[in-house]
């Protein structure tokens, strides 16, 4: 069940800690295997093929995706991750070399501007999102609450949207809202919703 209040900003924020708090649970090594059980699932799947790819990096007990990165590189996609900017905006940007990260002001390796190649909306063909907590049947997230995916995903009139996220992250009556973008897919190492 959903609930779908005017304004649900408390409820998410109860919601987002249990989400955290879930995963936070999960020992080290069970993270990291349920980790690349969702990158071999992302690989194997008919996104795998996508050319353009905006993902993200892990922190703070996600879904790491490094194996699924290590992957996308070697067989040559364009990997992009968000640059966050001003007013809840983000970019994707493809890092032209290691040398192209920086910590950026979440504390999320980030890519550098200057030394990576932007990609617009419209060439991005899969996005994957990390969440808090999710709700499988409706395949809707609940995010850190700044709203850079929200803001962003629209624009992506092109790409596969999937969020990724541990099982025990799933939230029963996830709170929405009407600016809250569905997705096409949520994978987590046991399911695919």
């Amino acid at each position: 069940m959903i609930i779908n209040m005017p304004d649900c900003l408390d409820k998410k924020a109860h919601q987002r800690r249990l989400g955290i708090a879930a995963r936070k649970k999960l020992d080290l090594q069970t993270a990291v295997e349920f980790s690349r059980l969702i990158s071999e699932k992302l690989i194997a799947s008919e996104h795998g093929k996508a050319g353009a790819i905006l993902s993200y990096q892990s922190f703070g007990a996600e879904v790491d995706l490094s194996y699924f990165h290590n992957w996308a590189v070697s067989e040559k996609k364009q990997l992009a991750f968000p640059l966050c900017l001003e007013a809840g905006k983000m970019i994707a940007l493809v890092p032209n070399g290691d040398d192209a990260w920086e910590t950026g002001k979440y504390g999320i390796k980030t890519p550098i501007e200057r030394l990576s190649t932007r990609l617009e909306p419209a060439e991005i063909d899969l996005i994957i999102v990390p969440c808090t907590a999710f709700h499988g049947a409706t395949k809707m997230r609940c995010g850190m609450g700044a709203g850079y995916y929200d803001r962003y995903l629209p624009l992506c009139k092109n790409a596969v949207k999937i969020a990724v996220a541990f099982e025990v992250q799933q939230i029963d009556d996830l709170c929405i809202d009407d600016w809250d973008v569905p997705l096409d897919h949520i994978i987590t190492e046991r399911n695919w919703y």
